[in-house]
């Protein structure tokens, strides 16, 4: 069993040395009502008393302080966003019930941002990686895919070596345990959002009698990616393409609405990557933008779902004009890199890529020629964002004591419920079936829409989660949501609720995360 490897075995504390002390937060002013202050943890695990790494976190406490519930942790996904960007950038946008009944926490884990940031590669070489990548590539695509990825891996040892063996996903849940306790919580009580699920399943998984109340939205199945990634990876470049692929059928039967492809919009968006390819357009704010610029913005922005469709059919006639408006042309900037640094040392040091390159050549290549659409470009593309790591972490080097691998089953904890979205792009839906059966205590709630996530995109489902983190109501099982935000029947001359949102976080600033905002 993975749970019993030697790996996760070495990741205990030593016993002789007693448990890690508990931080001291000393709370001050950071801004509209926000206290911020940093927590000292142990660097690594298996020395509780040893050096340690500081953490930084954020609160907003509840206005009346006598009926508070207790402390809500939000996290963020990723790995790589920042949790004290994600509590400052959503708390108003929070359920009123959930502002007044609990202080709002969030920190930055890890390798993230405040928390002594991981850089493998600078910005330069990230740009240049970039900028070569092709939306359509070549013949030799695959074997500088791999060289890329060797080259990241040394300067993450270079750069990076003595972080890098402890920011796995283990560390991290036991971060937050010593947090916990340093707010005076008996239990927790969390919402995690894409990774941040991730998080919350080994925080469980490791203290399953610590849980008062977990929230899974946009869940992982735990087991695939920890201990089997190319069976995590194939459902992920699937569901990707396949919301790809519905935005274009929809765009198809749609065109007055849409306005990009005419009657064969595949057909279009295809050549659409080879023509910029092949003739970059110049940007204001960056490099030339190429079919790659434009595989990388869908990557991100298709997680909006239905509501941004048809400002992304605009983005795409822009883009056909050679117009470097459209958000789609936007280069990567270095917010980005920020993010994609820690995003994929932390995801090589969590999962287990078997070494063998026969089979990753066998597996990339078959996920690039599975999914036509976006698949080849993020296949044979530099180090960049979760389902592409293959060809980095199969070459990762060094130690990665504070990885998790099982079990996930959590036995004893409270219920725990878990958020999947049926055509969700990013965590494809039949891993969070997988999770609520891999959890002895999980409930599934079911969202039948596009996009990514479901908390703030849905006001049924917002609902469910505000009603059990407030008093622990599970919703019933087999619960389903069907409260998407549907496209308007004519093209908008104001970008949709929620388009503007996605364009920030994925082009302007890429270090912000935000949940949907649900009209009620």
């Amino acid at each position: 069993m993975a749970g019993t490897s030697a790996q996760a075995m070495a990741a205990q504390p030593d016993e002789r040395t007693g448990p890690p002390p508990v931080p001291s937060l000393a709370w001050s002013d950071c801004q509209n009502g926000f206290e911020c202050a940093n927590a000292d943890v142990p660097l690594d695990y298996r020395d509780p008393q040893g050096r340690t790494i500081t953490l930084a976190v954020i609160r907003k406490k509840a206005a009346d302080q006598s009926k508070k519930k207790g402390t809500l942790f939000l996290q963020p996904g990723g790995p790589g966003n920042s949790g004290v960007d994600f509590v400052r950038g959503n708390y108003a946008d929070l359920p009123a019930a959930l502002r007044d009944s609990f202080d709002v926490f969030g920190y930055d884990v890890r390798g993230v941002a405040r928390s002594s940031q991981v850089e493998c590669w600078d910005d330069p070489t990230y740009t240049q990686a970039i900028t070569a990548a092709k939306g359509v590539p070549g013949p030799d695509a695959y074997a500088t895919a791999v060289r890329q990825g060797a080259a990241f891996d040394q300067a993450c040892q270079d750069r990076a070596g003595e972080l890098r063996p402890y920011v796995g996903t283990e560390y991290v849940a036991r971060d937050i345990d010593l947090l916990r306790q340093a707010l005076g919580e008996k239990q927790l009580t969390y919402y995690g959002r894409s990774f941040g699920s991730y998080i919350g399943t080994v925080y469980a998984a490791l203290f399953p009698q610590r849980v008062r109340a977990l929230v899974l939205d946009g869940a992982y199945d735990p087991e695939h990616y920890a201990n089997r990634p190319y069976a995590y990876d194939r459902p992920q470049y699937l569901a990707l393409d396949g919301a790809m692929g519905r935005f274009l059928d929809w765009c198809k039967a749609n065109q007055g609405d849409c306005g990009f492809g005419g009657d064969d919009p595949r057909a279009a968006f295809e050549k659409l990557k080879a023509d910029l390819d092949a003739g970059p357009v110049p940007t204001a704010n960056g490099g030339p933008a190429n079919g790659y610029t434009l595989v990388y913005r869908l990557l991100f922005n298709i997680n909006e779902g239905k509501v941004i469709w048809p400002s992304l059919g605009e983005a795409l006639r822009k883009a056909q004009q050679r117009d470097n408006t459209s958000f789609l042309l936007r280069p990567p900037s270095p917010a980005s890199y920020d993010f994609l640094n820690p995003n994929i040392a932390v995801e090589c040091v969590d999962k287990d890529y078997p070494s063998d390159p026969a089979l990753l050549k066998r597996q990339v290549t078959t996920n690039a020629r599975l999914a036509p659409l976006l698949g080849p470009a993020l296949a044979y593309g530099p180090p960049l964002y979760d389902h592409q790591h293959a060809t980095t972490c199969a070459q990762w080097t060094g130690e990665r004591v504070s990885r998790y691998g099982g079990s996930f089953r959590a036995k004893g904890s409270a219920p725990i419920l878990i958020l999947g979205t049926t055509g969700d792009p990013d965590t494809p839906y039949q891993d969070a079936v997988a999770l609520s059966r891999q959890l002895d205590n999980g409930r599934l709630l079911t969202f039948r829409a596009e996009g990514h996530t479901a908390f703030g995109r849905s006001a049924c489902a917002t609902d469910a989660v505000t009603g059990y983190l407030v008093d622990r109501k599970v919703p019933a099982r087999g619960t389903t949501c069907a409260d998407e935000i549907q496209p308007p029947s004519t093209t908008p001359t104001v970008a949709p609720a929620g388009t503007t949102l996605g364009e920030l976080r994925n082009g302007v600033n890429e270090r912000l995360d935000r949940l949907g905002s649900t009209p009620r």
